[in-house]
C-alpha cells in the first residue's frame, strides 16, 4: 500500500480520522495516535462514538465534587498521555472501567455496582457479580446471591445454589423460602 498524496512512498498506516494510507512524510509529529497532518490542521478528531485504542475516546467530569471525588465521572477510550484505558473514578462513575459509590461499567467496583464483573459492597449486578451484600448475576457471590450460579453466605436463589439457606433445581429450604416470600414476595414453583 501506498501513501495517499506521494504515490511513490510505502505507507506506514492509516491515518486515525479520514483512514487514508499516509507515510513517514505525512505523519503529524506532535499527536499522541497515527494521524496525517491535514486531519492534524484541521483539529480533527475521531468520528463520533469510536473509542479504539488508538482514539482519546470521551471524558466529562463535573465541577461538583464530594470528598475530592467528582460528583459524576464518565469516560470511555484511552488516555493520550499515559496510552492506558480511562478509569471512571467519581461518585457516580460509568465508563470501560468503573469506581465509584454508583459504578456502571465493563469492571465496576464501589458500594452499589452493575457491569459485565461486578464488584460491590452492598449490591452487585452483572454476568460475574461478587459482593458483600445482594449480588445478582450470571454467576453470583455475597450475603444474598442470586443468579445461575450462586454462592450465598446466607441465600443463595439460582440453577445451582450453594449456601446454608438454598433454593435451586432440587432446593427449597423453609428458610430461603420464607426468605423470599417476605422481600420479593413471590415462590418458585417447586416451592410450593
Amino acid at each position: 500500500m501506498n501513501c495517499f498524496t506521494h504515490s511513490r512512498n510505502a505507507a506506514i498506516g492509516l491515518c486515525g480520522v479520514c483512514q487514508k494510507a499516509i507515510c513517514h512524510e505525512c505523519v503529524a509529529r506532535e499527536t499522541p495516535r497515527l494521524m496525517c497532518r491535514a486531519c492534524d490542521a484541521r483539529g480533527s478528531v475521531l468520528p463520533y462514538g469510536w473509542y479504539g485504542w488508538y482514539g482519546y475516546g470521551y471524558e466529562y467530569k463535573s465541577s461538583t465534587t464530594v470528598g475530592g471525588w467528582p460528583l459524576i465521572h464518565v469516560c470511555a477510550g484511552i488516555d493520550p498521555v499515559t496510552m492506558r484505558p480511562r478509569i471512571a473514578r467519581g461518585v457516580v462513575a460509568i465508563g470501560n472501567i468503573a469506581v465509584g459509590a454508583l459504578a456502571i461499567g465493563g469492571v465496576a467496583c464501589g458500594l452499589f455496582t452493575v457491569g459485565g464483573a461486578s464488584i460491590g459492597l452492598l449490591l452487585a449486578v452483572g454476568g460475574a457479580a461478587l459482593g458483600l451484600g445482594v449480588s445478582v448475576g450470571g454467576f453470583a457471590v455475597g450475603s444474598i446471591a442470586i443468579g445461575g450460579a450462586a454462592v450465598g453466605f446466607v441465600y443463595a436463589i439460582g440453577g445451582a445454589a450453594f449456601g446454608p439457606a438454598v433454593i435451586d433445581g432440587r432446593h427449597c429450604d423453609e428458610a430461603a423460602r420464607e426468605f423470599v416470600r417476605r422481600w420479593l414476595d413471590v415462590l418458585p414453583a417447586n416451592c410450593r
